[in-house]
């Protein structure tokens, strides 16, 4: 019996340790490209909470990146990712940690980014947008 205990101790330290990064991700209803996008952070390890909202300029002006909208906001941590972003470009934030960054973002609905079609990695621009609002390059991805 201690033995199973063990097992079941150890399965469940596991799965914790092994639990991708968690985000929640606000979106208008009905929106399939906001879906794909989280699908493809799914499918990167990421665990996505979806939240629908009919106010989504509240939601960019409450997290600091309507500077650079786009369709949806993802919340990682102290950081707003906004829009179709490469799970690269948000990997290099997480890790970076840039003092004055609170957000990064695809602007728009770009071409060829997670979620918007058959994503081509090096052609999406984003940027940063710090705490002042302003916003600056942050990488091609």
């Amino acid at each position: 019996m201690k033995h199973m205990t063990l097992i079941g101790a150890l399965l469940a330290f596991s799965t914790t340790v092994w639990a991708g990064p968690q985000a929640t991700l606000y979106k208008s209803p009905g929106c399939g490209c906001c879906g794909e996008h989280a699908r493809y952070l799914e499918q990167q390890g990421w665990q996505i909470k979806q939240i629908e909202s009919n106010d989504m300029s509240s939601i960019k002006t409450r997290y600091g990146t309507a500077a650079a909208p786009s369709c949806h906001t993802l919340i990682v941590g102290q950081y707003a990712i906004e829009g179709h972003v490469p799970v690269a470009a948000i990997d290099r934030l997480l890790k970076q940690k840039p003092k004055g960054i609170k957000a990064i973002s695809a602007p728009g609905m770009p071409a060829n980014s997670p979620g918007m079609g058959p994503y081509t990695p090096g052609t999406i621009d984003v940027v940063a947008i710090d705490a002042a609002g302003q916003v600056k390059p942050w990488g091609k991805f």
